[in-house]
């Protein structure tokens, strides 16, 4: 175990079929695999650390998530390569899902910045980083 890693990250959402489609392939494709699965929660785990996916309740559910409110922007995750960006740039698109910032993709977050963003059902910013980013 190393010291300082992230444990798990636990996000509430509005449907968890749908983000739990949605996440599945992503997390599945980076090394994730189903951990655990609830009625109402589900994680996805890759060696020590894992995501927690939670249907939120009922009380809470008008509470809509925006990612420039105080909390959470986003998640960025290490992608394999340069050339695995590219590969899931196309995934996502191929199912529908619209990439951020499409005016300087892939270089959104600098000329040595190469990533793709996109956002999950409840509008929850993704990030997938090559490794040769800094």
């Amino acid at each position: 175990m190393s010291t300082g890693l992230l444990h798990h990250i636990e996000l509430y959402v509005s449907d968890l079929k749908k983000s739990t489609d949605f996440w599945g392939w992503f997390l599945e494709d980076l090394g994730y695999h189903s951990f655990q699965k609830w009625e109402k929660r589900q994680n996805f785990k890759l060696e020590e650390t894992y995501i927690v996916f939670v249907q939120v309740s009922e009380p809470f559910s008008k509470n809509l998530y925006h990612r420039k409110n105080i909390g959470l922007n986003h998640l960025a995750f290490h992608a394999r390569s340069r050339q695995h960006v590219d590969e899931m740039t196309k995934k996502l698109r191929n199912k529908g899902i619209s990439i951020l910032y499409t005016e300087q993709h892939p270089f959104s977050g600098g000329e040595n910045h190469c990533a793709v963003y996109f956002e999950d059902p409840d509008g929850i910013k993704v990030e997938l980083v090559a490794p040769e980013s800094f």
